[in-house]
């Protein structure tokens, strides 16, 4: 079989063939990034990308954002320039589902991050 012959109906059953873990975190370049991920109904956590699929995801190193101010209205703005007040907890691990966005973060917003993290006792 010539791979430039490949139908859509052969890439569907290779798809099949490998739909473990593994062949789901390909299909998102930010696998093994510092992301920040909003959900449809768990809120908002950043951490480092373990695996992905369509609409479910593992990350690790985890804090879940309760609460913010400044950085901008979008969250694509609070990845890039953090925050300048706000509530989070540390989560060593967490998957989620219903996933709707993952935007990677930056230096500079993960150093804000820190500053507002609050110590479960």
């Amino acid at each position: 079989m010539n791979i430039d012959d490949l139908t859509l109906g052969d890439i569907k059953r290779l798809q099949a063939m490998f739909s473990g873990q593994e062949a789901q975190s390909l299909q998102n370049p930010f696998i093994g990034k510092r992301v920040l991920v909003r959900t449809y109904s768990a809120g908002v956590h950043i951490g480092t990308l373990v695996s992905a699929s369509e609409t479910e995801c593992h990350l690790k190193d985890a804090l879940r954002l309760w609460k913010w101010e400044g950085g901008g209205l979008s969250l694509s703005a609070v990845a890039v320039n953090g925050i300048v007040k706000g509530r989070l907890n540390r989560t060593p691990e967490v998957f989620l589902t219903n996933c709707i966005e993952f935007i990677q973060t930056t230096e500079t917003a993960e150093k804000s991050f820190e500053e507002f993290v609050e110590d479960e006792k």
